[in-house]
């Protein structure tokens, strides 16, 4: 299960909001279009966009866009209760280690909760006084182990990327702690596949790569300079990345070579997740859903029911979500 944040689709507000956790619940029905395949179906945003979803099992889920906009579902998404969340930059991933805790990126402010997402509470804030007036904004997190953890984004001064930023937790995300990466472009997502192993993608083609449990990175060449916006690895060996103008990445050798694609579009591509070793799923721009059933070696295009960007993914054993533009949530139960 996974999100993905928009980055340089949609920036995302730097606007500074002092937290008062408050939650507050409000059951609303969805808007529901019957259909076979994908069901479409919309959250009451109030025409904000929808950046992530995460679904812990069939039940429980989150989605969370901008604004700080955070709802909950308890009944596999047949209600969704709204959430208040103490900011109101745009939310850009939510990721759970286990059952209870879970993690929130909004804005330059990492959020986390230990009672099973009921209460979120600020961990961090990467205010600009630490960084010479620059503004922060964080994209993905992810969890190695239970105490292990790490999170991407970018530094920008006037609208412009002046650097990458990447922070890490060893101690279940209490504190966190900048480390430097070989790189100064955007880091959009970052996917562990073991204590070990991990990976990150970004701007101009950046694929970066750890196999000492992130004490260091290294630069994987990926044979493309289109920005990458997600990365999905199921072992050691089998990965996926996908990014811009349909950039499809493959690898079967743990990313020493990454091969390209043929996806047959042109749209950006946003998010990729596989359920199994062979089938899998990629969405977005434009109600963009690919799907493969061969381990990613070939791809069709499947019918979305909508013309929204899609900007995030969420599969669990037999039921898919995504979710993108004016609050368009999409279902998929196999």
């Amino acid at each position: 299960m996974n999100c993905a944040s928009r980055v340089s689709i949609v920036n995302a507000s730097s606007c500074l909001w002092l937290v008062a956790m408050l939650t507050a619940f409000f059951a609303f029905p969805v808007v529901t279009s019957a259909q076979n395949g994908w069901i479409l179906s919309r959250v009451s945003t109030g025409g904000q966009d929808l950046n992530c979803v995460y679904f812990l099992d069939g039940k429980r889920g989150w989605v969370a866009g901008d604004g700080g906009y955070l709802s909950r579902t308890d009944d596999g998404g047949q209600t969704w209760m709204r959430q208040t969340v103490g900011t109101k930059d745009a939310i850009n991933d939510i990721y759970f280690r286990d059952k209870e805790a879970g993690f929130l990126l909004a804005g330059n402010r990492i959020f986390i909760t230990n009672d099973n997402g009921t209460r979120w509470n600020e961990a961090r804030a990467f205010l600009p006084t630490e960084f010479d007036g620059a503004d922060v904004e964080l994209y993905s997190v992810r969890f190695s182990s239970k105490k292990k953890g790490w999170v991407v984004g970018s530094i920008s001064k006037s609208d412009r990327v002046i650097d990458s930023i990447l922070v890490y937790t060893d101690d279940g995300g209490t504190t966190w702690t900048r480390q430097r990466a070989p790189s100064r472009l955007e880091l959009i997502h970052i996917d562990f596949v073991s204590d070990k192993r991990g990976w990150i993608v970004g701007a101009g083609g950046t694929i970066l790569f750890t196999r000492d449990e992130g004490q260091s990175w290294s630069k994987q060449n990926s044979t493309t300079n289109a920005t990458l916006y997600h990365v999905d690895f199921r072992n050691d060996k089998d990965g996926w990345a996908v990014g811009e103008k349909g950039t499809l990445l493959r690898t079967n050798d743990g990313g020493e070579t990454w091969v390209l694609v043929p996806t047959g579009v042109n749209v950006t591509l946003l998010s990729v997740q596989f359920l199994n070793d062979d089938d899998g799923w990629v969405i977005g721009r434009s109600g963009t859903i690919l799907y493969s059933e061969d381990k990613g070696r070939s791809w069709v295009k499947q019918e979305s029911k909508t013309t929204k960007n899609l900007y995030a993914l969420s599969f669990n054993k037999k039921v898919g979500w995504a979710v993108g533009g004016d609050g368009t949530v999409i279902r998929y139960e196999r």
